[in-house]
């Protein structure tokens, strides 16, 4: 966890709303800020599980009273935009810039800042948004991150059921575990409101990771046999389709794994905010291990 350091003459408690507290990442980052004395406030669709310790505020992204009420008295967001389009994001805009937090806004490394046009809707509304956020002057620090760890939970039922992970395939990147990226956003959260460096900071994992590699390291993990099997676009989309994801979600995410590029890259920008290297995918599943064993019989 990074050592945040604190003003000299100040007691001052900063006040940090956090937008997709109850996700992977999300969660990962309220505790943090705990963790450093932060007052934390969260903007939550139902009061379901609430943090211990963190305030909660009933209300969607979408809806401008709710996000005024959540900004009150808050010093810096955290932004998770949910939506695969950006143009429902312009009240939340305006509402942030009328309370003038600082902004931290988690992006994707897959932008390509000289393309006109991103690769798939994924990373075209993470480029959008971003476009938003400084046009309004907002000035957002950007984390772009790479694929998050916590997505292979997707896999689990898969796993506790078999040894077979099946799927689209998508492009290798250089997966980064989310409690990295928690650790790089409380960094930026916690920041100073001078701080120069608004980024983007590219936030990966220390090797660049296929989804059978992935795979792979599960199973050494877990110690058994498993593989990965990459699913034509047709039954990959029809079996998401028939778990109950959202028709517009499938179609996004069979785009990226037709289109979007392989990435080769790796950087040392979660070091930069979070004061220690990013950990390695093996790691994560070794500490997440247990989430992928067999039901019993």
């Amino acid at each position: 966890m990074p050592d945040i350091p604190r003003s000299a003459g100040t007691r001052h408690r900063p006040s940090i709303l956090v937008t997709g507290a109850t996700g992977n990442l999300g969660r990962e980052v309220v505790d943090r800020l705990h963790a450093h004395g932060a007052r934390v406030r969260c903007l939550v669709r139902r009061r379901t599980g609430p943090h211990p310790g963190a305030e909660s505020v009933v209300g969607d992204l979408t809806d401008p009273t709710a996000v005024r009420a959540a900004l009150v008295g808050i010093d810096a967001v955290f932004l998770l935009w949910p939506l695969l389009a950006s143009a429902p994001a312009h009240d939340l805009v305006t509402e942030l810039s009328a309370a003038a937090p600082r902004v931290v806004y988690l992006s994707s490394t897959a932008i390509d800042d000289a393309a006109a046009r991103q690769s798939d809707p994924i990373v075209q509304v993470h480029a959008d948004m971003e476009a938003l956020l400084h046009e309004a002057g907002l000035r957002p620090v950007v984390l772009r991150s790479d694929t998050l760890a916590s997505n292979a939970r997707g896999w689990a039922a898969q796993l506790r059921a078999g040894d077979v992970v099946a799927g689209p395939d998508m492009a290798r990147t250089a997966v980064v575990d989310e409690r990295d990226v928690a650790d790089a956003a409380a960094g930026a959260l916690l920041a100073h409101h001078g701080h120069p460096d608004h980024g983007p900071y590219l936030l990966t994992g220390p090797e660049v990771l296929s989804r059978a590699d992935q795979v792979a390291s599960l199973s050494a993990a877990l110690g058994r046999r498993l593989r990965f099997e990459a699913l034509p676009a047709e039954l990959a989309r029809s079996r998401m389709l028939a778990d109950g994801r959202p028709p517009q979600l499938v179609e996004a995410l069979i785009a990226a794994s037709e289109r979007r590029p392989p990435s080769h890259r790796t950087t040392d920008h979660v070091e930069r905010l979070a004061g220690r290297p990013a950990g390695t995918f093996a790691r994560w599943a070794s500490d997440h291990a247990v989430e992928f064993e067999r039901a019993p019989d």
